[in-house]
């Protein structure tokens, strides 16, 4: 393939495409940007809405509270003159002046469309304001109905049911209010009130707000908690459940929600939002299509510029790019050489237009990067270094102070013997410590651990006795110097505290593949499960043991310090583990590489 095929492939492959693919993405960028806009002015419209339908009912129970308390409607409950299971044959001018006087209390209301009670102790109905051809359902019938007993547990708060909810409650689609009236006196409950409303002040209010949101061709329904539509602001579709109509499904938690998807076969956007009463919900749903005309006009115009831009750019690929892919090319190459890791690569320089000083600053930058490596890469072994430095040069000057103690109490003993061995079995140690080398002979290593012991038997004689098991075949490998008795004196001071017998360590080491295993065992008074779970193998010794202040030799390297080492010596599949049972003892185990350094 050409070069000029090249580009224009690469044209195709990182321009044209994701020219279409930016606008795939602008335009559902563009769909969920309108749909949240909606959404907000959805939630605004939902929440006023809310406002004036839970007013409705709101005032409906302030009208019926005044009502129940009322001497008006006590005495209709106690009458008993009158009993009539069969409202329709109620004569309206009979009704006694008690009756006339609730009338004016409730039933004139304007929004009131049907009102009797039933009395609860002989199971009379009182019809109060009854419409031509009702029927009320007999109270025997009533006491049996499941609402029945929902009424008598809210103890007077008004209950609420929509239309097609109970259809055998009510012949018409109208909203029912049922409450029980409680005597006054006695706070019995007395009677049950059913109040039915007129649809006239909800049909108003959703009148209005349809009547504002008709650019977006919106319809509202109250539901309840199962999805019936219990009112409909089109009247199409009453009594029937939400899901039939959805492909989805929509959360009624009370809060405000709302989704895309279809409704009746049709793209929409669902919105709801809880009513505060009967834990109803208001349901909005908008027609997608009549939201969509800004994206329309959306498109054409990113379909011009898109157009404009990608003749621009075959123009420029035409009369420009031809004359400096070749250079381009060649600078791509030798970058592709520095990214694998060849930073001695230069670009040669030919002419002095624009791509030679493109060559210049690659091979500027190249130069200037092999530097900062190289000064990286020794700041990185100074920091190592520095770090094994400071790790080793903790020395404890407690337990030098002690060995020099208990040199001039031998001194003053006048065991010059002894003095002698105390004070060369101290200069090795020291003679090991105060190297530059972080490496010794593995032999050297034990010849420092067998001075530091002999030193601690002489201040604990009967404390505890070693064995060392090293085979002298491993004598002249490299190991970190302050490795062994860092471990061996955790034992002595932490293992060995408050035992009643004679403490026994023994240091062994073994070859495992292409390392060296060392292990450090004791028969101290070992540590706890829940301790040893916590230390993940980056411990110290105020962990293991006890949480008391360190005293003395009990600061200093320590077995954090070990494994910190073994670490940054050898890296991170090198360490040191430990095993460990209460009343049995201890085993410490650290593994290092086998090689000969230059020690």
């Amino acid at each position: 393939m050409s070069l000029r095929m090249k580009v224009f492939a690469a044209f195709f492959a990182f321009i044209l495409i994701p020219l279409l693919l930016l606008g795939v993405i602008a335009y559902y960028f563009v769909s969920d940007m309108i749909e949240k806009k909606y959404s907000q002015q959805a939630e605004l419209t939902l929440r006023a809405l809310s406002q004036n339908v839970d007013f409705i009912f709101r005032e409906m129970d302030k009208v019926t509270d005044s009502t129940i308390a009322s001497r008006a409607i006590q005495e209709v409950l106690s009458n008993r003159s009158y009993n009539s299971k069969d409202v329709t044959q109620i004569d309206y001018l009979s009704l006694n002046e008690i009756q006339k006087n609730f009338r004016e209390l409730l039933v004139n209301h304007p929004s009131v469309s049907h009102a009797f009670l039933y009395t609860l102790l002989d199971e009379r109905i009182n019809a109060l304001f009854s419409r031509e051809n009702y029927e009320a359902m007999p109270a025997e019938k009533f006491r049996k109905h499941e609402i029945f007993q929902t009424v008598l547990d809210r103890q007077g708060v008004p209950t609420w049911v929509g239309p097609n909810e109970h259809p055998e409650l009510s012949s018409d689609s109208v909203f029912t209010q049922i409450r029980v009236v409680k005597d006054i006196a006695t706070l019995n409950d007395k009677g049950i009130l059913f109040v039915q409303i007129k649809n006239s002040g909800l049909e108003g209010i959703f009148r209005y707000f349809s009547y504002n949101q008709n650019i977006y061709e919106t319809r509202f329904f109250i539901v309840n908690d199962q999805g019936q539509i219990l009112f409909d602001s089109s009247d199409e579709i009453d009594g029937e459940h939400l899901k039939q109509y959805m492909n989805g499904s929509i959360q009624m938690d009370g809060k405000y929600h709302s989704n895309r998807q279809s409704f009746a076969n049709q793209d929409s956007i669902l919105s709801t939002i809880g009513l505060n009463t009967e834990s109803w919900h208001l349901v909005s749903v908008v027609s997608w299509s009549s939201l969509s005309k800004e994206i329309t006009l959306y498109g054409k115009w990113v379909a011009v510029v898109t157009i404009l831009c990608l003749l621009s750019a075959i123009v420029f690929i035409l009369f420009f790019v031809n004359r400096i892919v070749k250079s381009i090319i060649s600078t791509v190459h030798f970058m592709r050489r520095v990214e694998r890791g060849d930073l001695s690569t230069r670009i040669p320089i030919t002419g002095k237009d624009e791509t030679s000083f493109l060559a210049r600053g690659f091979n500027s930058l190249v130069h200037r990067i092999t530097e900062l490596l190289h000064e990286v890469n020794l700041q990185q072994e100074r920091k190592r270094r520095a770090e094994m430095i400071a790790l080793q040069a903790q020395i404890k000057p407690h337990f030098l102070f002690n060995a020099l103690e208990s040199i001039n109490i031998l001194a003053v003993q006048n065991q010059g013997k002894k003095v002698s061995q105390m004070v060369t079995r101290l200069g090795n140690m020291l003679r090991i410590s105060i190297q530059q080398k972080e490496e010794i002979t593995i032999e050297q290593e034990m010849n420092h651990l067998c001075s530091y012991l002999e030193i601690q038997k002489f201040r604990f004689e009967e404390l505890f006795d070693y064995h060392i098991d090293i085979p002298q075949s491993l004598y002249n490998y490299s190991m970190l110097k302050l490795t062994l008795q860092p471990l061996v004196e955790n034992s002595i001071q932490h293992g060995f505290e408050g035992i009643e017998y004679t403490g026994h360590i023994r240091i062994r080491a073994r070859e495992e593949d292409d390392n060296i295993a060392f292990y450090i065992e004791d028969n101290g008074i070992g540590i706890s499960p829940a301790r040893l779970a916590a230390f993940d193998y980056r411990i110290d010794e105020e962990s293991i043991h006890r949480d008391s202040p360190e005293l003395g030799e009990r600061r200093g390297l320590g077995v954090c310090n070990v494994a910190d080492r073994i670490r940054l010596q050898y890296g991170s599949r090198f360490g040191l583990f430990i095993s460990s049972e209460e009343g049995v003892g201890t085993t410490i185990k650290f593994v290092i590489p086998k090689y000969m350094g230059s020690v």
